[in-house]
């Protein structure tokens, strides 16, 4: 327990935005008890696991690297309906059926990469990352169709202010910060250069590819405007 519950730990304060010295005081234990487990030197007990929870608002699962989802859902990743090996085409548009296997081959080869890489922290903050993007996407285009938009939990005042992209950035800063602790634990990277995505991913890197070079065409436009 000790390596997923500390980490989570930590990252779960950081994202919170609020020092371990007023973390602890509101957790009721010492500074120097939190930061033994948020480093892994010592293990709490049952007590501190609850209020722990209630503070952060996460599930014990979570907590206790159990499960990447927060509200504690146990999510079975073999039975998931995997559309990837769908033959056919979608129905109506050539073009959704390109870009749909544009961004389908290159999620599976980043979260490949990460799952090589083997740090919870940058799976779980790039699925949420990712998630927050589609929802938006998809609220737009619920909202445009006339649906009921009750559906959703987060009213459209805040979805209008920005809720869901600010839920984006936090995730990115967690990827972020979760890649920065990978290297000083001195994970193994997996290669990712164009020669070894080609050898390793020779299915998903041409689709890698493409995204990139629209990307990069995207922003280099937008740079060099004055």
């Amino acid at each position: 327990m000790a390596t997923d519950f500390s980490r989570t730990l930590s990252l779960l304060r950081q994202e919170k935005g609020v020092s371990q010295r007023e973390a602890a005081k509101q957790l009721g234990i010492s500074q120097a008890l939190l930061s033994h487990y948020e480093n892994g030197i010592r293990e709490p007990g049952l007590a501190f696991v609850v209020r722990a929870c209630g503070y952060y608002h996460v599930s014990a699962d979570y907590l206790l690297g159990r499960t990447l989802s927060r509200d504690g859902a146990m999510i079975d990743a073999d039975g998931l309906y995997d559309s990837s090996n769908e033959k056919g085409t979608l129905k109506g548009s050539v073009l959704a059926m390109l870009q749909k296997k544009l961004a389908v081959n290159t999620t599976s080869l980043l979260f490949d990469a990460l799952g090589k890489l083997g740090s919870r922290e940058a799976i779980g903050a790039a699925g949420d990352y990712l998630g927050a993007g589609l929802y938006q996407l998809y609220r737009a285009l619920y909202r445009r169709s006339g649906a009921n938009e009750e559906y959703f939990s987060t009213d459209n005042g805040a979805f209008d202010a920005g809720a869901a992209a600010a839920a984006m950035e936090v995730s990115k800063l967690r990827y972020l910060r979760a890649l920065d602790a990978a290297a000083d634990q001195e994970l193994s990277f997996p290669p990712l250069d164009a020669e070894s995505l080609s050898a390793n991913y020779p299915g998903l890197s041409q689709s890698a590819a493409q995204v990139f070079h629209q990307v990069d065409e995207r922003c280099r436009a937008l740079t060099e405007q004055e």
